[in-house]
């Protein structure tokens, strides 16, 4: 038992998974028709209501000329349209390609260049970059009154990929990857693994029928697809779409819309806990019984202010979009004090490898996290070679993250492996330093890169401060070296207005390598 509910068997559960992630979706308008699916602040949608406008846009794509195979980009932002078009492609046994409508013209060209879709759809009603990629690619309003507005691009030369009956290799989503370390790479996730996540972290969070879920990670990235919006409606419950993440609405939507469900990032997080400090009150939240945070590291600090201000555990995870995302999560009955991304997901089998020598290390040693799962990516998109060098081939998948295991059970993330800092000799891993500058009353946010010099590497934080507080440089480093082993602290410590961060939050360290270059340089 798990919080009360019988431990299913969940090879079973796999097994019986339908061939299409809207499969699932759509047999709830058998089942609770007039169920609510979909609220996007003005609409609530039946079941019912989500399986007409799912039909009509699965004819709308036939009637465009896109078959099974096909690549349909969406260039979007969260709303009816964005949910109805994914699940329309599924229909068709096309490939959605989910893209943010936030990216910039260069790197919307580079994905639509690289997938070669049939089709390119915008979702311009809820989004002015969607509108305006739509107007830069000559784009038109579909105008069909059964369906949200959007707008669609020309027919493209196109060669559809084979496709498959069953749901193990048939692609249910192609994503891009952020592209924070190089080039973006489109991750193909095949339905069972988009299933998997859905299915089984749904299971793991409780999610049923009567949950309304605020849907505010972006179904352009895979937490927000396969986790919040996925595993929703695999559930049955209310997916609440909201385009932009803005405190007050989430307080609004908490209070007014008996939100059960809210899954965020830790900058959001953080940003709620501005708001809370801002207005002077905590959020009306009758309903909120869980609250999760992913796509990067949680800092102890905000989780306990996080859980102080909502009155409810912060759970924690791990994923990454090669995995669909989600490899280990905490447990809805075991909610940690500390801020442990929990054990494995059922059926994912993991192993720590010494990256160098490709032998597994010793318990408790930090090694690169491997994985074996069914949600497992099936590789990257037109990029053989860069696929075998990151899964093997007996399956495990080389995440690039270093780990350890606990004597729990659990994981701890340690660092990146391209991110790892060798300084005289020793291994630097930047969230560590990261941690202790957050932990800092002032900071809010940290990023530690290395800078090379001649036969070393340099330590370099940028923070960004709390609004209204803020510390100098040598304030700084006095707090870094009380909590830090020398070689760990940083050489210099820059403030920033704002760090970079992509729309869903995560952190692109890739610009603040070269400025780490000009500050060390000046």
């Amino acid at each position: 038992m798990t919080a009360g509910r019988p431990v299913p068997d969940f090879a079973e559960m796999v097994a019986a998974l339908p061939p299409r992630f809207s499969n699932a979706a759509l047999a709830w308008a058998e089942r609770t028709p007039d169920a609510p699916a979909l609220f996007d602040g003005a609409q609530d949608w039946s079941y019912r209501r989500l399986a007409q406008a799912v039909g009509s846009a699965a004819a709308q794509l036939k009637r465009l000329g896109v078959v099974g195979g096909d690549r349909v980009m969406i260039v979007c932002e969260n709303g009816l349209a964005a949910v109805t078009l994914i699940l329309a492609a599924s229909e068709r046994d096309a490939w959605p390609v989910i893209v943010n409508a936030r990216l910039s013209d260069r790197e919307i060209d580079a994905i639509r260049d690289h997938c070669q879709p049939r089709r390119v759809f915008y979702t311009d009603t809820v989004s002015h970059e969607a509108a305006a990629h739509a107007t830069r690619h000559g784009a038109e309003p579909l105008g069909d009154p059964d369906l949200p507005p959007m707008a669609v691009g020309p027919l493209l030369d196109a060669d559809p990929e084979p496709v498959h009956a069953g749901n193990q290799r048939q692609v249910g989503a192609l994503i891009y990857t952020s592209g924070t370390t190089g080039k973006p790479k489109g991750v193909m996730l095949s339905h069972r693994g988009l299933l998997f996540v859905a299915s089984v972290s749904g299971w793991m969070r409780g999610l049923g029928t009567n949950d309304r879920t605020y849907g505010v990670l972006p179904v352009s990235h895979v937490f927000g697809l396969a986790s919040t919006c996925l595993g929703t409606l695999y559930a049955g419950g209310c997916l609440h779409t909201v385009p932009r993440f803005a405190p007050a609405a989430v307080w609004q939507a908490l209070e007014q819309d008996r939100v059960t469900v809210f899954q965020g990032v830790p900058a959001m997080y953080a940003k709620l806990v501005e708001y809370a400090t801002v207005t002077g009150s905590n959020p009306a939240a009758p309903a909120l019984r869980y609250l999760s945070s992913g796509g990067s590291v949680l800092d102890l600090d905000l989780k306990r202010t996080v859980e102080r201000v909502f009155g409810l555990a912060l759970h924690n995870g791990y994923g990454l979009t090669e995995c669909s995302p989600t490899v280990t999560q905490t447990r809805l009955d075991a909610p940690r004090g500390d801020t442990s991304i929990g054990p494995a997901l059922p059926l994912v089998e993991m192993r720590f490898v010494d990256h160098v020598t490709g032998l597994d290390v010793a318990d408790g040693e930090p090694g690169e996290l491997w994985v074996r799962a069914p949600n497992v990516m099936l590789g990257y998109y037109r990029e053989p070679a860069l696929t075998a060098q990151v899964i093997t081939d007996d399956g495990w998948l080389k995440t690039g993250d270093v780990a350890r295991l606990e004597p729990d059970g659990c994981v701890a993330v340690v660092g990146r492996i391209r991110e790892i800092v060798i300084r005289s000799g020793f291994n630097v891993y930047p969230e560590e330093v990261e941690g202790v500058l957050t932990s800092h009353p002032a900071v809010t946010l940290a990023a530690v890169v290395g800078h090379a010099v001649a036969g070393n590497e340099e330590v370099v934080a940028f923070v960004q401060f709390v609004p209204g507080r803020s510390a100098t440089e040598e304030e700084l480093k006095a707090w870094a070296a009380e909590r830090l082993a020398p070689y760990k602290r940083p050489s210099r410590i820059v403030a920033m207005d704002a760090l970079p961060a992509s729309p869903t939050g995560k952190l692109l360290k890739s610009g603040l390598r070269a400025l780490a270059a000009e500050v060390m340089a000046a």
